[in-house]
């Protein structure tokens, strides 16, 4: 009996385990429309940042794109949005797209879904004040989905924007810019979504990256649009995912 109860324990153990790695895959979810990338075979390319907005980060990081006069997406959280609401104005302004990071960027795994609807619902409604006006799209803290919030999400028919490039895993704190715009290099494909964090002090070289990113992929013949623009641009408006 009691190795019997062992085995279910271990079996439980594995099946939890393997749903938490299940719940972080980008290109992966359960319900709903997921966006990892789109199918098109025109050089087209998202910048995405997640996080914030800061003081630290927002105009800095404005100032880049709009040196280089490309469009990005910044998927924001909506705490920080409240504390910093002219940032939001002002990245809206600069003519880029705003999207939902959650209100206070939990994971959103094992929660109920008055929680996830709390943490949608007051993140949107701070997007509208910012003055964005297109579909609000959601990336899920962590990039973690499991059961409950892609249902929420389909509810709601929000889509997911998750990425298929992201330089910065699974690299120490000193990593190089150039390392990072190297990696995006590699595995950057038409219809890519990079995933960059620069609102921290401690992301200094991803913020260091951005110039040097724009100018390489740009002379590889890639052009730069926002997430809604790349999902519209997209053979027969259809996303990659589920």
């Amino acid at each position: 009996m009691l190795k019997k109860l062992l085995m279910l324990c271990l079996a439980a153990i594995v099946l939890l385990a393997g749903l938490w790695q299940l719940a972080r895959q980008p290109d992966y979810q359960l319900f709903g429309t997921l966006v990892p990338r789109v199918d098109t075979a025109e050089k087209l390319v998202a910048l995405t940042f997640d996080d914030g907005p800061t003081p630290f980060g927002t105009d800095r990081v404005l100032a880049l794109l709009d040196e280089h006069a490309v469009p990005a997406t910044f998927f924001l959280n909506g705490r920080a949005m409240a504390q910093h609401p002219g940032l939001a104005h002002r990245i809206v302004e600069s003519g880029h797209q705003i999207a939902n990071h959650s209100w206070s960027h939990s994971r959103m795994v094992f929660r109920s879904p008055a929680f996830m609807r709390s943490e949608l619902d007051r993140t949107d409604a701070l997007i509208r004040g910012a003055g964005f006006q297109g579909e609000i799209v959601f990336r899920p803290p962590y990039g973690k989905k499991l059961f409950v919030l892609p249902w929420v999400l389909r509810e709601r028919d929000t889509t997911t924007v998750t990425w298929d490039v992201d330089p910065e895993t699974g690299l120490g704190p000193d990593v190089t810019s150039e390392t990072l715009v190297e990696r995006v290099r590699n595995e950057v494909r038409p219809g890519s979504i990079i995933l960059l964090h620069v609102m921290f002090r401690s992301r200094e070289a991803s913020m260091a990256a951005v110039p040097e990113l724009i100018e390489t992929l740009e002379a590889d013949g890639y052009r730069f649009v926002t997430v809604n623009d790349l999902i519209a641009m997209s053979p027969g408006n259809q996303a990659l995912g589920n």
